[in-house]
């Protein structure tokens, strides 16, 4: 090729190139946001570069710290109905990210007050522990099988206050009380727990209340409770909250007295009441009763190395058959 024909073809490459990054700059418009250099996935200059995990380049994928149900695993006699069935029941090695114990892990069920875990993790998430609530009409509970402190309007405590009597002694008009204040009516706040839920990849719940009473559009599955007291466990506070045997607090009235009030956990591993085997310590957990749910515990527990391991079980027939089945649960580690 001679030398004008070379320089006709670089004339023509130059003219291309303007011709592209003037097409770029029509498209982007005058945003602040420009792309200025192609992408490579090699250059850390451009861009587009993907931020990488490890040395192979390669982008980690949400579930990469995270069990993942293959089907039901199964040890032992299994009660599919009768006086000591449950719904669903899990036991998962957080360390090792794996299943011990599987048994209908994506059954939709109620989950009563274990959903009063994702209250928790929504209200750290949206606000202090200092902050000061303030109760409305909606927070007053007048029935009598209702778990409750008994508010009355302009009733105020603490976050802190109020979290632990919401997990604790699982109060469902302190729940409401977190509910209005942080999300500014249930409705607000149970979208806030819906939107928290699928960001966790809880996927197949739906929540319409902070407390877990009962409504057939307010539901989650076994893996799903996982899931959420997996991302709950990552809080110190909400750690040694449920691990919590007794408390006792002091709130106000809307007049500036005091009021004072003492509860004990609910849970029976942590009251005695029900024993976890050998070399498995019972941290805390978070229990759940309606007649339409039966009897539901999440729950943490650790082995003698310290190791966590998350169970949870649905629908347990009565509360004995609930505590029974973990029991038998952990009795699978090591």
């Amino acid at each position: 090729m001679d030398h004008n024909n070379l320089t006709k073809v670089f004339k023509n490459a130059v003219s291309l190139y303007l011709l592209l990054i003037s097409c770029l700059f029509i498209l982007t418009g005058c945003s602040e946001k420009q792309v200025m250099l192609p992408f490579d996935i090699s250059s850390s200059e451009t861009a587009f570069t993907f931020e990488t995990s490890n040395e192979n380049n390669t982008v980690e994928p949400f579930a990469a710290n995270l069990a993942v149900p293959d089907g039901d695993k199964e040890a032992g006699d299994e009660l599919p109905s009768g006086s000591d069935s449950y719904g669903s029941a899990i036991l998962v090695d957080t360390a090792g990210s794996n299943f011990l114990y599987s048994r209908n892990a994506l059954a939709v069920l109620y989950p009563a007050s274990m959903t009063k875990i994702l209250t928790a993790i929504v209200a750290l998430k949206n606000s202090s522990p200092d902050a000061v609530l303030t109760a409305d009409e909606s927070c007053v509970f007048t029935e009598g099988d209702v778990q409750k402190i008994g508010l009355k309007p302009g009733d105020s405590m603490t976050l802190d206050q109020a979290l632990h009597l919401l997990l604790i002694y699982s109060a469902n008009d302190v729940a409401q009380l977190i509910a209005v204040n942080i999300g500014g009516s249930t409705e607000g706040f149970a979208d806030m727990m819906n939107e928290e839920a699928k960001r966790l990849g809880a996927t197949n719940s739906h929540f319409v209340n902070p407390h877990g009473l009962q409504d057939e559009n307010h539901y989650t599955t076994a893996y799903d409770m996982y899931l959420l007291f997996n991302e709950a466990i990552k809080s110190d506070e909400i750690e040694q909250i449920i691990g919590t045997v007794n408390y006792s607090t002091v709130f106000r009235h809307s007049d500036g007295s005091e009021a004072s009030f003492s509860c004990d956990n609910t849970n029976r591993f942590l009251k005695g009441s029900a024993v976890a085997p050998m070399n498995i310590n019972v941290v805390g957990g978070k229990t759940g009763t309606t007649l339409a749910a039966g009897g539901c515990l999440v729950m943490l527990s650790k082995d003698s190395g310290g190791n966590d391991y998350i169970s949870c079980v649905m629908k347990g027939s009565t509360i004995d058959t609930t505590y029974d089945k973990t029991a038998s649960m952990l009795s699978l580690i090591n």
